[in-house]
This record gives C-alpha cells, structure tokens and sequence, in this order.
C-alpha cells in the first residue's frame, strides 16, 4: 500500500526535477484528484495505470512535464480521458478556461465529478468528438490520442489563428510528420525527460501557417 506521504513526497521531487513552481496549493489538490481517479478506476477502468505511485509518474508528471510550453487564457484537451493532462494543468496553473473534451460517457462523468469535488474554476467537461465541439482556443493539448493527420484533421478548427497546438507522443514520430494537414506546421520539437519514466516522450508544438 502506497501511503499519501509517500506519493507526496515522490510528486514533490518530480516537481522539483521538472524545474516548476506551482502554487502552494498544487500538490494537496493534485493528490485529491489522484485518489479519486483510483477509486473511480477500481469500478469504471478509466484508466490501465493502476498502481497509486505509477499514477503520480505516468499520469501527473507527464502531464506537468509540458506546462512551460502552454500559453493563454484558453485551452482545449482533445481526447482528455480521466483529464490527463487538462485536470492537471487546470490545478497546476490555474486561471484558464478549460474544455476537457473526450467521446466517452464513463470518462466524462468522472471528469465532471471531478470538476465538482476538486472545485475547478472554469473547467468544464463536454461528451464529444473533437470534430463536433465548436469555438476557438489559444492552445489546445492532445496526449497521444490519434496520429497528427486524425488530431488536426478533427480537430484543427479549434486553433485559435495565433494559438499553439501541443502534441505529446511517445517515441518515433517522423513516419506521421508528413501527414500534418495543409495550414499547419511544426514549429518545434522537445523531448520531455519526465522524472521516473524511462519511456521517450516528445512534445510537438504545432501552429498554424
């Protein structure tokens, strides 16, 4: 059993690894969200990382690991899931709105439980597919959730013109570069080194033409 300190302190190091500052609130409220998606998860299988501490690397520092790079008083998390990384980013650098954006039911009602207990000012949760959702946003984040060509077919319109698009992948991504849409570019690429996790993990940061 993996105790609150222990998770806490395994959070903070990783934090502090990453470079960040959060506010003095962070940690607590990041914890809170932690234990529910792993009472949830026991019944609605909202996610295949199981183990607590598990939880606080794949989930809560990879999703930390891209927060110098968002921008903006708008964002949408296409393809959210439990709220990875929209929840986290919305505890961590509060004062956005936040449309966390996923097409499952299950998913959806655990984010808006979320939002409710974990009381998130201005995030809102939506059951859509990324095509459907209308508006415009100054940056939108998508964790690994389709090839580039799909995201931004699908959802490109939610670019704001001046926004960012933040795409976290995993390993190779050079067999999908050729497939980004007319009117999009990549402008940047970062490999994230997120504290305990030995699997590559890059951002591509996209804009439009």
């Amino acid at each position: 059993m993996t105790t609150r300190d222990a998770l806490q302190s395994r959070l903070e190091q990783g934090i502090a690894a990453l470079g960040l500052q959060l506010p003095a609130d962070a940690v607590p409220r990041l914890l809170d969200y932690q234990a529910l998606l792993e009472r949830w998860n026991a019944a609605y299988n909202l996610t295949a990382v199981r183990d607590p501490a598990q939880m606080v690397t794949r989930h809560m520092l990879d999703s930390l690991a891209i927060l110098p790079y968002v921008q903006g008083q708008t964002l949408a998390d296409l393809g959210t899931g439990p709220g990875l990384p929209g929840i986290v980013l919305a505890i961590a650098a509060p004062g956005r709105e936040i449309l966390l954006v996923d097409s499952n039911g299950k998913k959806v009602r655990f984010l808006r439980e979320a939002i409710r207990t974990l009381k998130l000012d201005g995030v809102r949760a939506v059951q859509s597919r990324a095509e459907d959702v209308q508006g415009q946003f100054d940056c939108i984040t998508a964790r690994a959730f389709a090839s580039l060509a799909d995201m931004l077919g699908w959802g490109g319109h939610l670019l704001a013109p001046d926004g960012v698009w933040l795409a976290m992948k995993g390993k190779s991504v050079e067999e999908e570069l050729p497939g980004v849409p007319p009117g999009f570019e990549l402008r940047e690429r970062h490999v994230l080194h997120v504290p305990g996790l030995d699997a590559e993990r890059q951002l591509l940061v996209l804009r439009r033409t």
